[in-house]
């Protein structure tokens, strides 16, 4: 289940609730118990992981040497 960040505008309540995507917003501050509860933006926290993402496939591995450069010991594309 997602996490929303919410914050009431009168009290200045800030807490993080969890609550399935179709529940409705909540709007009444558990604080003050005024209207102005309202869900904040936040910025998703998630990290891509396994085979086929470019942190693990690609982040570590050495570049290769096209065969004129590992011939000649320059590059002939550099100029």
């Amino acid at each position: 289940m997602p996490i929303y960040a919410y914050a009431c505008s009168s009290c200045g309540l800030q807490r993080d609730v969890m609550q399935k995507m179709s529940d409705a917003r909540l709007v009444v501050c558990p604080e003050c118990g005024k209207e102005t509860f309202t869900k904040q933006l936040t910025a998703a926290g998630f990290q891509l992981k396994g085979n086929g993402y470019y942190a693990t496939d690609f982040k570590d591995k050495p570049k290769a040497e096209c065969a004129p450069c590992a011939a000649s010991g320059t590059c002939p594309m550099a100029s």
